[in-house]
């Protein structure tokens, strides 16, 4: 039953793939028939069109009914809407500063020195 049911799931998902070939499949098996009554063209045999103008509206609206398909998906998709409030909001006060003021720093840092021995290095044996 399960390989029943994916066998039917994968024609299902792979047919919309085959349509075009299926058109073409159906022309060639019909080409009589579309050649003297569905052509376009079948008062003038010198054209020698044989109901491709027939096949090639069949494929042209097989393909405007995709591509409409495809915009009516894309303009149903639904839309997600990202935007950021401001969490914090900064305001810089103008404040006067005096030259002659030192700034103060609450952290000190530690001085390191390095050492000033040249290091040489072991002897080779």
């Amino acid at each position: 039953m399960r390989v029943a049911l994916l066998y039917i799931w994968l024609f299902v998902t792979i047919l919309p793939t085959f349509s075009q070939w299926g058109t073409i499949a159906y022309y060639h098996i019909n080409k009589d028939y579309i050649t003297r009554v569905l052509c376009e063209n079948r008062d003038k045999p010198q054209l020698h069109c044989d109901g491709q103008c027939f096949l090639a509206k069949k494929l042209r609206a097989q393909e405007e009914k995709k591509d409409q398909q495809t915009s009516e998906q894309v303009r149903n998709l639904p839309t997600l809407h990202l935007f950021a409030s401001p969490l914090a909001a900064f305001e810089f006060l103008s404040q006067p500063f005096a030259r002659n003021q030192q700034a103060a720093f609450p952290y000190h840092l530690a001085v390191y020195q390095a050492p000033l021995t040249i290091i040489s290095p072991p002897p080779c044996a």
